[in-house]
């Protein structure tokens, strides 16, 4: 039987991102099932179940090896060596390989290019929230202006970091999803939710002031929660002063099965380098 693949979360008191978080570790758990390989999840922090409880089962169960894994975009800092390591402490038969982070692998820009072109659909204006698809500052009573993708920004957006090289990462990340996915478009910018800036308002304002007649935010996230809607409140809140700029909002890239591809293939990579 194949070591457990343990995919571990930050952790957030986010109700919705915790739960998509489990629907996601549900999705891999049916997928690996037919390789005998069981499949856990834990948080760092405050979310539940908690990193300890989650090794504390494996453990119980009889796993002494397993597959860590980040479900995260950006690097790793030292926050989850220093976790496993005390995991170690608690359980010193214990042993783990890491997985690497999903980063900007190629089904991860491809998904991320499917929710640009969600958004950037030529739609009727919709203006319920937070259940929409595309937010907008245009009247409902008004037909929609025709906009070519050489007048449409796009805004990438990602969490934010005191870790200047994580950050740098979410630069490189827009300027690869450019230049493989949104070359029509006028321009993609990157900015934060928090820490750091720019803000949502600051990249949806230079692509005003390049002059872009729609700009669409397209979020750098895995899962749908407090992150999105603070993005989404942020985009509302520049668009109600500027109501000459459509602005519209694509989804997070979600739990699906191509998102479940690129983790399985790290779990596998991870299992090859251990032989």
């Amino acid at each position: 039987m194949k070591p457990p693949l343990l995919l571990i979360g930050h952790g957030s008191n986010d109700d919705a991102g915790s739960a998509e978080f489990g629907r996601f570790v549900h999705r891999l758990r049916c997928r690996l099932d037919q390789n005998a390989a069981d499949v856990s999840g834990g948080y760092l922090d405050i979310a539940k179940p908690r990193l300890s409880d989650t090794v504390a089962s494996l453990v119980a169960r009889g796993h002494h090896r397993l597959v860590a894994l980040p479900l995260s975009l950006s690097r790793v800092g030292e926050e989850l060596p220093a976790a496993m390591a005390l995991e170690q402490e608690r359980h010193p038969t214990l042993m783990y390989d890491y997985g690497r982070p999903l980063g900007p692998d190629p089904r991860v820009l491809a998904l991320l290019a499917e929710r640009l072109n969600e958004a950037a659909v030529e739609l009727e204006p919709i203006q319920e929230f937070p259940r929409l698809r595309a937010v907008t500052s245009v009247p409902v009573e008004e037909p929609v202006q025709h906009i070519e993708l050489s007048e449409t920004a796009v805004v990438l957006v990602g969490e934010g970091s005191t870790d200047p090289a994580a950050n740098a990462e979410v630069h490189r990340v827009s300027r690869l999803f450019w230049e493989t996915h949104a070359y029509d478009f006028m321009t993609v910018e990157t900015a934060f939710v928090s820490v750091t800036p720019p803000g949502v308002p600051g990249g949806l304002e230079r692509c005003r002031r390049l002059g872009a007649k729609r700009v669409i935010v397209l979020p750098y996230l895995l899962f749908a929660g407090g992150l999105l809607e603070r993005v989404w409140a942020q985009a509302l809140a520049y668009g109600a002063g500027h109501p000459d700029l459509d602005i519209r909002c694509a989804e997070v890239i979600g739990d699906c099965d191509s998102l479940a591809d690129v983790v399985i293939e790290r779990y596998e990579e991870a299992l090859q380098l251990v032989h």
